[in-house]
């Protein structure tokens, strides 16, 4: 096994100097961004195993770099910030953040959080199992999916809007929350675009997608994912 791989996302060269010091003297592979859109690039091409995040970025903010990195990844992701507003928390660990380290910070913390935050997240992949109910299985690490033991290949957003209503079966999801589940950077959609989704999965995964077994319609509210056993 490799290096583990941190991005460190600030527009401060000083603050990001100190940073990867710190992280590579504990062992830690440091690459680095600027901005938020060169953030994603590089945490798309690196593939990263945790990611530090200002939240104050030009060209892009901080909160749409971490709305955009957990559509399209479980990498985990701490923020930083020079606000110290509770608010600000909320919204970030809404947002899919892991933890949040206010600025000026101590990079001895920093680099504790880093390592606390790793350990959950190995611990939580450890835990993750296959999502399964009645022939269709789902594994959200390989990003992968059978149906009778046969794969099917599915887009991010189809893959995304499955497994977002596989993992809580019988809840139901409106249009709007769907739609921010998978969007991303490139993708600029409306809430009505998720039937189009909806249609083109069921037509994928349903042994009969005019009577769809799995991806059910709650008529005026959304959709949700049958409550049948799970495997």
């Amino acid at each position: 096994m490799g290096l583990i791989k941190i991005l460190v996302v600030d527009d401060e060269e000083r603050i990001v100097n100190i940073v990867r010091s710190y992280l590579e003297k504990d062992g830690f592979q440091v690459v680095t961004a600027e901005d938020g859109r060169q953030a994603l690039d590089v945490a798309r091409r690196e593939h990263p195993d945790l990611v530090v995040l200002d939240l104050m970025l030009p060209a892009m903010s901080g909160w749409d770099v971490c709305r955009t990195l957990r559509a399209e990844s479980r990498v985990p992701i701490i923020m930083l910030t020079a606000r110290d507003e509770d608010v600000d928390k909320i919204v970030g660990l809404e947002l899919g953040a892991d933890d949040y380290v206010t600025k000026p910070f101590n990079p001895r913390e920093l680099t504790a959080r880093v390592h606390a935050v790793l350990r959950r997240s190995q611990s939580a992949r450890q835990e993750q199992r296959m999502i399964a109910a009645e022939g269709l299985e789902i594994d959200p690490e390989r990003h992968e999916v059978k149906r009778d033991g046969h794969p099917i290949s599915l887009t991010r957003t189809e893959f995304g809007l499955l497994q977002s209503l596989a993992e809580q079966p019988g809840r139901v999801f409106t249009r709007l929350q769907l739609l921010e589940r998978v969007q991303s950077e490139e993708y600029e959609g409306y809430e009505r675009s998720i039937d189009s989704h909806i249609r083109n999965l069921r037509q994928k995964i349903e042994p009969d997608p005019r009577q769809p077994h799995y991806v059910l319609t709650v008529f005026g509210v959304g959709y949700k994912f049958t409550e049948q056993p799970r495997a």
